[in-house]
């Protein structure tokens, strides 16, 4: 099976850009109830993975900085504390269980390093559970 099957395209799924705000993040996670968002940049490049707890640090590690604030800080100054790795489109199902085995979602990219969309760990275990239970 190839893991183009999985893939919820970038269409379908919430992501920022580089040019964001620290406020526009924030704000983007709590509209889609994500715990982590990647992060692209200008010519849609996959540059990581944001999470609420890159921003929770952030906020605590800043002096001064509130959330009335945060719309002064890009995103590109907030530290990410744990590296998601993404895969390539044409990548070997080994590859994609290996990293979903960790992260809530593999950001799926193009031989060119651009963002393509996601694979939801949630969508591996549901196809895997019900192709064992059938």
């Amino acid at each position: 099976m190839e893991i183009s099957s999985f893939l919820l395209p970038k269409d379908k799924v919430s992501f920022i850009t580089t040019s964001v705000s620290m406020k526009v993040a924030m704000e983007q996670l709590e509209a889609y109830h994500y715990t982590a968002i990647p992060l692209i940049d200008s010519e849609g490049i996959y540059i990581g993975t944001l999470s609420e707890g890159d921003l929770l640090w952030k906020l605590k590690n800043t002096p001064g900085l509130t959330f009335d604030n945060m719309d002064q800080v890009p995103v590109t100054q907030i530290k990410k504390r744990i590296h998601n790795e993404c895969v390539a489109i044409n990548a070997q199902m080994e590859d994609m269980l290996v990293l979903a085995a960790d992260q809530n979602f593999v950001p799926v990219v193009d031989d060119d390093g651009v963002f393509v969309g996601i694979i939801r760990r949630k969508d591996i275990i549901e196809y895997y559970t019900r192709n064992i239970t059938d």
